[in-house]
């Protein structure tokens, strides 16, 4: 699932579950517990998204995308004049969005839907036996 969300331009990130947090955290506090509730194996805690060892534990799937904002802004910004050697400014015109990340949004939810049907059609294959 991170391969495919990294292929998604502008993603600088993915975690799953606590993420980046997990630097902060000690080896027990990361931990998911396995506990039984209503005879069904769950975990106490999500810390880890779902996914322990690149493998899902049947605790609902937790993903983030960190997206890089848009450097296309109407705002002088520093640059360097590669024909005349030179540091010079910049100043984008022209219609650009603001923020990407309304246009992101959908396409990494698509591309993971895309990523967990492959995992599925591998599993289970790909043949429908519809009566």
């Amino acid at each position: 699932m991170a391969h495919i969300l990294f292929s998604v331009p502008a993603v600088k990130g993915v975690s799953f579950g606590a993420g980046f947090d997990f630097g902060n955290m000690t080896g027990s506090q990361a931990n998911d517990p396995f506990a039984l509730k209503d005879g069904k194996v769950v975990t106490e805690t999500n810390n880890n998204g779902g996914v322990n060892g690149g493998i899902t534990n049947g605790m609902p799937i937790i993903v983030s995308c960190a997206v890089k904002p848009t450097p296309s802004i109407y705002k002088t910004q520093k640059t360097i004049d590669f024909e005349k050697t030179q540091e010079t400014e910049l100043l984008i015109e022209g219609r650009h969005d603001p923020a990407i990340i309304h246009k992101a949004a959908p396409v990494a939810t698509a591309v993971t839907a895309i990523a967990l049907l492959d995992l599925l059609s591998q599993r289970f294959g790909t043949d429908l036996d519809i009566k």
